[in-house]
């Protein structure tokens, strides 16, 4: 990773039902999927300045169903496929019940983030289809959204606190961020 003086805004992107379809405990990069819109959403993000840094529960680690070994395959893979536009994946291998500080809606994740990325955080986002992501936003104290793939839709009536932005999908709301906040060369 380069050092960078100045900081940048990430915009932090759940992956699951997110960037690909939710597979449920994804073992397999054959059954990966990856939305049409993805890598577009991301080249728009990335030209606007945004550090592009990917967030996830992968409790079926926790589970044994799969190692973490597996789980960087598939972040390989998926950002190959993405054309390299993710700079860091972060996961969470715990299952609900094991009390650590980074399963989503902790910051965790966000923390082991900020100490490899100089990020500015006021001008960040949370991207996900979940209310941990939206929540997770609320308590990184950075602004949200939330996409209606995956499983947004349903989780949009659990919220008990409306995200900064609701949008059909990832493309959407990189648009979206896109013409509200201007970011530096």
């Amino acid at each position: 990773m380069t050092e960078n003086p100045q900081p940048r805004p990430a915009v932090f992107i759940d992956r699951d039902g997110t960037i690909i379809h939710d597979a449920d405990y994804l073992a397999d990069i054959t059954e990966m999927e990856v939305f049409s819109f993805s890598s577009e959403a991301l080249a728009l993000l990335r030209d606007k300045g945004y550090l592009i840094i990917v967030l996830s529960n992968q409790s079926g680690v926790g589970r044994g169903m799969f190692s973490t070994e597996t789980v960087h395959e598939i972040n390989n893979a998926l950002n190959e496929r993405l054309g390299e536009l993710v700079d860091a994946f972060y996961f969470c291998p715990h299952v609900p019940d094991q009390g650590c500080d980074c399963r989503k809606p902790a910051i965790g994740l966000v923390r082991q983030a900020l100490e490899d990325f100089e990020i500015d955080i006021p001008n960040s986002w949370m991207v996900g289809d979940k209310v941990s992501d939206i929540e997770l936003g609320f308590n990184a104290g950075i602004a949200t959204a939330l996409v209606l793939t995956g499983n947004g839709e349903s989780e949009l009536s659990k919220l008990r606190r409306m995200p900064d932005l609701v949008a059909s999908n990832l493309l959407n709301v990189a648009r979206d961020i896109s013409l509200r906040c201007e970011v530096g060369d």
